[in-house]
């Protein structure tokens, strides 16, 4: 696991991953960032269609020809120590499976990608975004069904870099993944 220690204000409790794992399962999606416990409403139907379109291509461009495993959330992807994330879709090459365990996945994946939603969209990019930078996330996509786009960024020096923007009814062709191509007009229709 990647460790991170920011300074912490006095007073302030931390949830760590034991105290997380510790959460009830009552079907809402909790992560904790930095320590601090956040929660989301589920998502919504246009949300959840848009995530099974772009999973079902990633599956067959990425999945069935052995580049690696795609997985959908709930699933937790434990980061550090203080930090638990539930991204809306994962895929991580088949050489670093081994940070799949039994019960999440305790690593960096190769991508993490967040469907926009109206409760979601501030955290997914404000928060969510400089964590997976800092953690060393390869690759980061932002969703916005709302307008019918994905934006593509890169980590280079620590920081993402938009790589490249796409909307429909573009097919895309994402610059790290070229087995891959995403026509958006099926993923947002």
């Amino acid at each position: 696991m990647a460790a991170h220690v920011p300074s912490i204000p006095p007073g302030r409790v931390r949830l760590s991953v034991d105290e997380y794992m510790e959460l009830p399962n009552d079907g809402k999606r909790y992560e904790i960032i930095d320590g601090d416990l956040f929660m989301s409403p589920a998502p919504t139907p246009k949300h959840q269609r848009v995530s099974r379109k772009l999973q079902t291509i990633l599956i067959l461009a990425l999945e069935k020809t052995g580049h690696g495993e795609v997985y959908n959330a709930p699933i937790d992807v434990v980061l550090g120590r203080y930090d638990v994330v539930e991204p809306d879709l994962v895929f991580i090459r088949t050489d670093n499976r081994h940070i799949v365990g039994d019960k999440n996945i305790q690593g960096i994946p190769d991508l993490l990608i967040e469907i926009l939603s109206p409760s979601s969209r501030r955290s997914d990019i404000l928060v969510k975004g400089p964590l997976y930078a800092r953690f060393g996330v390869p690759a980061y996509w932002v969703v916005d069904p709302d307008i019918d786009r994905i934006e593509f960024f890169v980590l280079e020096g620590g920081s993402y870099k938009l790589e490249q923007v796409a909307s429909s009814p573009e097919v895309v062709r994402p610059a790290r993944f070229p087995a891959l191509e995403i026509p958006l007009a099926d993923i947002f229709s």
